[in-house]
């Protein structure tokens, strides 16, 4: 098992070389090559990956690793003074996403809760990926990052209340009270968290 997945790490890093090249010389994020090298080792491309459960641990890794080097350079008090402009431009941007993809796939017939459940699954980004083109770009300190930060936390946040209520659209999670009152809970408990934490944040820092 061990020969295996060290030779599947060597045919990534040798398949990750020609096309992360291929990227630069046609100037398409590096993002985007890492991606393309999944496709092309994975089951469904050329099928070059034999231990993929393993592979797929060493990425959680991978991607645990990445936001903890964000972390490190991710400055707390810059991202407070964006304060209420950003929670608000946060809100707009999940609620409004969230309310035209569930729209638009109940124009064309959905079942409401896929719909629902579409609405949620576009209306969040992903943080590793966002940052690390960010960071590609030197642009993670710079005004709009800060923002793109806080939002792909705020995202990050609502994301949790947005999973207690997916078994509830599956008709597997109870009543929808009890989902209802979940969520509520959940919400409160958030809140609650960002709270408490900006006011200790503050007290520290003063």
């Amino acid at each position: 098992m061990k020969i295996v997945l060290l030779q599947d790490i060597l045919v990534i890093f040798a398949l990750s070389i020609g096309v992360l090249y291929a990227c630069h010389r046609l100037r398409v994020p590096t993002i985007i090559g890492f991606l393309v090298t999944g496709l092309l080792a994975g089951p469904y491309g050329l099928g070059l990956i034999k231990a993929i459960e393993a592979i797929e641990t060493l990425a959680e890794v991978g991607v645990v690793l990445l936001l903890f080097t964000i972390g490190l350079e991710f400055s707390l008090e810059s991202f407070w003074q964006l304060g209420k402009s950003l929670l608000f431009g946060a809100t707009w941007q999940v609620v409004l996403t969230f309310s035209v993809v569930a729209i638009l796939f109940r124009l064309f017939h959905s079942a409401p809760s896929e719909s629902i459940f579409l609405g949620f699954l576009l209306s969040l980004s992903s943080t590793a990926v966002v940052m690390r083109t960010l960071q590609d770009r030197a642009e993670a300190e710079s005004l709009h990052g800060r923002v793109t930060m806080g939002v792909l936390i705020y995202q990050d946040l609502i994301a949790v209340p947005m999973m207690l209520l997916v078994p509830l659209l599956a008709g597997k999670g109870g009543s929808i009270a009890t989902g209802l009152l979940l969520f509520g809970a959940e919400a409160v408990g958030i809140g609650l968290l960002i709270g408490v934490g900006s006011k200790w944040i503050i007290l520290g820092s003063s």
